[in-house]
Parts: structure tokens; C-alpha cells; sequence
């Protein structure tokens, strides 16, 4: 499995907002080939994480295109693009 961490910035006053974006697109975001789980947490700033586990690199990759969609209908709530990174999953535990 592949993690995909991406680091973000929202303006100021646009927690609410993009909250309320970020749960209208759920179906879009589960549905992205190879996902198994994501995860998104912000502090009261704007300052977030995205975690989103996939089946592998070659899977993220391919999802490059929409998830790069789907960022940018966050445009107007973010303070600069996001910033992702890739890391290989040692552990995924859950309860």
C-alpha cells in the first residue's frame, strides 16, 4: 500500500466552507481508483493534512489528474496550492 500526505493551508475564516465543500465530495474522493482510506485534519488555523491511503505509487499516480481536479475546487478557500508527498504504508491499523 502507498500513502499520499499532502500538507495544506486554508485562508482564514474558510474552515466552515471548505468543511462543508469536503463533505459534498465524499463520493468523488472514496471512489478514486485504489482507495482504501483517507483521512483529512485541520487545526483551527487552516493548517491540515490529507492522508489518503491507495493500493500503490502506480495507483496514486494515475489518480494524479482528479485528485488535481479536485483540489482546485478548493482554490478559493486555500491559502497556496497543497503540498503532497508519497511515502510507502508501514502500518495501517484501525479499530
Amino acid at each position: 500500500m502507498f500513502a499520499r500526505v499532502t500538507k495544506y493551508k486554508m485562508k482564514p475564516g474558510s474552515r466552515d466552507a471548505a468543511t462543508a465543500l469536503l463533505n459534498q465530495l465524499k463520493e468523488k474522493i472514496m471512489a478514486m481508483n485504489g482507495m482504501h482510506n483517507f483521512v483529512n485534519v485541520m487545526n483551527e488555523d487552516g493548517s491540515g493534512y490529507v492522508i489518503s491511503v491507495v493500493e500503490s505509487q502506480e495507483t496514486s499516480d494515475a489518480n494524479a489528474e482528479k485528485v488535481a481536479a479536485l483540489w482546485g475546487q478548493f482554490a478559493d478557500y486555500l491559502e497556496s496550492p497543497p503540498t503532497p508527498e508519497g511515502y510507502d504504508v508501514i502500518a495501517n491499523w484501525a479499530n
